[in-house]
């Protein structure tokens, strides 16, 4: 006979590229999301967003409160009448504002819940609705910080960082946090080697937000980490095996063929902005295309998207220097990032494949062809955490997927993890 579980979902997502159309593309999310939400009928869920508001916080605010206030009233969420809300929205600070929004919804049928109070050092009931915006820097029931300028590539500053809540759900303690990390700026950079140096900085600040947690004076409790990681697949590795037989061109913005570089061709990767590699088959067809800001294939949705496409899990290595100290359970969705942002109908090459039939005609199943796709966006956890989560139980639903799959969400697609958590008297949590 099953224990005593809650329901759950958690929910990451950035969400800034649905801000540049938001009368279009605030629907679409909104709708899709709380379908998830309607599915699984989980009793608590939690929301990270990255990037809200997008690239222009100021202009972007009135949407904003129109994003929070479609979720407030949404239908789907009627029954949750225990609300916390976080929005990082002080842009005037730069060296604090990371543009995070933690959204937690809590069901009128769980009585037990609190809240850590992280300047009390207590937890606290977490009564009716509460929405903390615009400078959020002493809002007590939260931590947030912005990873130190020397994280930062060039020590150029941009929003990342990380927000946290410590919760007590049915006797059960853990952390939720909301991170984001830094992103790759050039392919000709991330192509180098593995692990590039962006993924350098990335796993850096990584060490530095788990160090924190591990050593800062609060108990360690179980934590669910969930963002966009940015964690991005061995680009080196992925071109040498799709240049497999190739011959690599280099070609400035002019048309001018510069030197024919062979199949290695480590010296024509310092290109600048405007220069192009391509890979060409015998026949002189361009079948592979880098930029600074390009990488596209002949056959580029298939590749990626197809019946086939799981190849490329091999090359999604990020983690693998943190397996000791957090996991994700099994990733059987496609990369999610870089999609098409534009809500339009386009058939999708090759789409007669069977791995393919979803995305027929769906806006949002195709990816841009600007950067190697990418599962950038994980719920991750400590091996804690995995403890209390029921996973011998066929009444427990448990989920590690997608939201929106045949939709258009913006370039990232949310990614959630629903699963039943054990209460504190049934679970067995070191």
């Amino acid at each position: 006979m099953a224990g005593k579980s809650t329901p759950m979902l958690l929910v990451t997502a950035n969400v800034g590229s649905i801000f540049e159309d938001p009368s279009v593309m605030l629907k679409i999310w909104t709708k899709e999301f709380l379908g998830t939400v309607a599915r699984l009928d989980p009793k608590f869920v939690a929301l990270h967003c990255q990037e809200v508001g997008g690239k222009n916080y100021e202009r972007s605010m009135k949407h904003v409160e129109h994003f929070v206030r479609l979720l407030m009233t949404s239908e789907e969420l009627r029954l949750f009448d225990k609300v916390r809300v976080y929005l990082d929205e002080d842009f005037s600070s730069v060296e604090k504002f990371t543009a995070l929004g933690n959204f937690y919804f809590i069901h009128e049928s769980v009585s037990d819940a609190l809240i850590w109070d992280f300047k009390a050092s207590n937890f606290v009931p977490v009564m009716e609705k509460e929405f903390h915006s615009g400078n959020i820097e002493d809002v007590p029931t939260k931590e947030k910080s912005k990873f130190p300028q020397e994280f930062f590539p060039e020590l150029k500053w941009s929003r990342k960082g990380f927000l946290r809540t410590r919760w007590m759900l049915n006797g059960s303690v853990f952390d939720l946090i909301n991170i984001h990390l830094f992103h790759d700026a050039s392919n000709f950079v991330a192509m180098e080697s593995f692990p590039s140096a962006y993924s350098k900085n990335r796993r850096r600040a990584l060490e530095y937000t788990l160090d924190r947690f591990q050593n800062d004076k609060y108990e360690n409790v179980p934590f669910f980490l969930f963002g966009d990681f940015n964690f991005r697949t061995d680009t080196h590795g992925v071109v040498k095996k799709l240049a497999e037989g190739l011959d690599m061109v280099r070609v400035e913005r002019n048309g001018a063929e510069v030197n024919e570089c062979g199949s290695k061709g480590d010296d024509c990767r310092d290109g600048g902005d405007q220069t192009t590699l391509q890979y060409r088959d015998g026949d002189s067809q361009v079948v592979l295309s880098l930029g600074k800001k390009e990488f596209k294939h002949l056959n580029h949705q298939n590749i990626f998207l197809g019946a086939d496409s799981q190849w490329l899990k091999k090359f999604d290595l990020e983690l693998e220097h943190f397996k000791s100290r957090i996991s994700e359970f099994p990733v059987t969705f496609p990369p999610s990032y870089p999609f098409e942002e534009e809500e339009d109908d386009i058939q999708m090459e090759g789409s007669s494949s069977e791995g393919t039939k979803d995305c027929l005609m769906g806006a949002g199943c195709r990816y841009m062809q600007t950067r190697c796709p990418s599962w950038c966006d994980r719920v991750l956890m400590s091996p804690s955490a995995k403890n209390v989560i029921n996973q011998n139980s066929e009444d427990c639903y448990l989920e590690y997927g997608v939201i929106g799959k045949n939709a258009c969400m913006g370039d990232h697609k949310p990614i959630y993890l629903g699963f039943h958590m054990i209460h504190c008297d049934e679970a067995s949590v070191p």
